[in-house]
């Protein structure tokens, strides 16, 4: 009998986690008042000190996952990392920036000021211009997928990020006529990806040699992922804290920002996974592929959402809405795979 596969206890219900921190974020910041502008205004070049700091500690760990070995591997197997580009690079940041353009921008002309309707809509790009990282392990996971093919596609995605990040976020954020201060955007991905990355490969070298790679993946790991996941509920609880009058004065908001992101979740997952159908993948290859563009690396765009335009701003709401609604729906998509197995 085959063993059934199940996603850890905190995994499966970030989603809570996430509303918990929400809450408790708004009701501090109702307690706090004026006094917590004093955490907002520890900031360096527009960066804030401390979310910076917790940040760091969310993305570090996934920079530490990033086998450089694994990506000489792919032209063995290029199809699968093909599709994997594609959909996150050329088809992924472009459908959604429609697709926020079109609910933020029309849609939801009645409850949104035009006015910060540019900057929801910035949030949603930096949002889709970040493809997963992390979570697509257990995504991969749960949909037997294969573990190795999954790291290989995991990590050429972490080093496209490196040079088209900047230049897709630029793009379509002035397309759709945002203010672009390159010089935080640049800033953002020198402290948020290069930075930890390189810290992640010398750390992982050092350890793996003193220590052998089966200790590195089998121990020290597993005990990393906590500082992450705590980390990132710690930022969202900061977040909600400054966002929180503007939530109770537009209780409506957490619910329509995420209408679009669900949207285009669903409709990228089928655009990749048909189109692996079409390529003839295996399903341990197409699976992750298809979670691959579903899926974003949200702490990333909530690290640039806030060097941008800051604690407070739509942008960066909107890619803590993305955190909220990840995992129901992965889960649903997670369902699908499996019920469609081929």
């Amino acid at each position: 009998m085959a063993e059934k596969k199940s996603i850890s206890f905190f995994d499966r219900y970030l989603t809570l986690w996430v509303a918990l921190c929400i809450l408790a974020g708004i009701w501090i910041g109702h307690l706090a008042g004026d006094s917590i502008q004093v955490i907002s205004s520890l900031e360096i070049a527009n960066v804030n000190i401390p979310v910076a700091i917790l940040i760091w500690l969310m993305i570090y760990p996934m920079m530490l996952q990033i086998d450089f070995a694994s990506v000489r591997q792919v032209g063995k197997k290029p199809k699968g990392v093909i599709l994997t580009l594609v959909i996150n690079w050329l088809i992924k940041p472009f459908t959604m920036a429609f697709f926020a353009w079109l609910f933020f921008s029309k849609l939801y002309q009645a409850w949104i000021d035009p006015e910060l309707a540019g900057e929801y809509i910035a949030g949603a790009i930096i949002l889709g211009a970040a493809p997963c990282t992390a979570m697509v392990f257990v995504w991969s996971y749960l949909t037997d997928g294969d573990p190795n093919y999954t790291l290989v596609q995991v990590s050429v995605n972490d080093l496209i990020i490196l040079v088209a990040f900047i230049p897709i976020v630029g793009l379509l954020l002035g397309i759709t006529n945002v203010e672009i201060p390159y010089d935080t955007l640049v800033a953002s991905v020198l402290i948020f990806v290069v930075v930890p990355l390189v810290g992640g490969v010398l750390t992982q070298k050092s350890l793996i040699r003193r220590k052998g790679g089966e200790w590195f993946k089998n121990n020290f790991l597993p005990k990393l992922k906590p500082v992450s996941i705590i980390a990132l509920l710690v930022t969202l609880v900061m977040l909600f804290a400054f966002q929180g009058q503007n939530i109770v004065n537009n209780p409506l908001i957490i619910a329509l920002a995420a209408v679009p992101l669900i949207i285009q979740t669903y409709f990228i997952f089928f655009i990749a996974w048909y189109g692996g159908r079409w390529l003839k993948l295996p399903h341990a290859v197409c699976s992750p592929a298809a979670m691959i563009g579903a899926s974003n690396f949200f702490e990333l765009a909530v690290a640039v959402a806030i060097a941008l335009f800051g604690l407070q701003s739509p942008a960066a709401l909107v890619t803590v809405v993305g955190v909220l609604v990840e995992v129901p729906v992965m889960l649903s998509l997670v369902w699908f795979a499996n019920r469609n197995r081929f």
